[in-house]
């Protein structure tokens, strides 16, 4: 049994979702956001943002960690913002010397969704289903979420196969040498 602390980072809200897993079958445990306050610094924001994650790595105990991988975004700065947020995560998840996993966007839509290219919606909705919530979480934890189920899918694979997480970082089976 493990617990997977999902991580969707945002400049101004950081979604966040929280699963427990026993073989094949995911339990809901938590889920929201964390927002920062839109008038403050970036530094502080940022300060906020790895608060609120710390926070929650210590009430939740979390065995693995998952991380949405940067894509391209609208605009350079845009993607540096998206990039500072990503490290705060990074960051909090070294310092509670937990495993974090990195998965692109197309690769949690397939694995929750079953394709790549799916709406916010359709993975609020299969989020839902999945785990057997009564109400759509709110998208940004829904995404969370989603990157929580799709890090447990994907663990449950290689754990089928005999390739457990050690052999597993950054989304990628890795050789011995690691």
């Amino acid at each position: 049994m493990s617990v997977i602390l999902g991580i969707d980072p945002g400049s101004r809200v950081t979604g966040f979702g929280v699963i427990r897993c026993r073989g094949a079958t995911s339990t809901y445990i938590s889920s929201g956001c964390i927002r920062a306050t839109l008038s403050a610094s970036a530094a502080t924001r940022l300060h906020e943002i790895y608060n609120g994650l710390q926070e929650l790595i210590d009430r939740h105990q979390p065995q693995h960690i998952a991380i949405e991988r940067i894509f391209m975004a609208r605009s350079a700065e845009s993607a540096l913002k998206l990039g500072q947020a990503r490290g705060v995560g990074l960051l909090a998840a070294a310092q509670a010397d937990v495993p974090i996993f990195e998965y692109e966007a197309k690769k949690i839509k397939q694995a929750v969704v079953g394709s790549g290219g799916a709406r916010k919606a359709q993975v609020q909705h299969m989020v839902q289903v999945l785990l057997g919530l009564e109400g759509k979480p709110q998208e940004d934890a829904a995404d969370a979420l989603a990157i929580a189920l799709c890090h447990a899918q994907t663990q449950s694979n290689l754990n089928r196969l005999g390739a457990g997480s050690d052999r597993f970082r950054r989304g990628r089976l890795v050789g011995p040498e690691g």
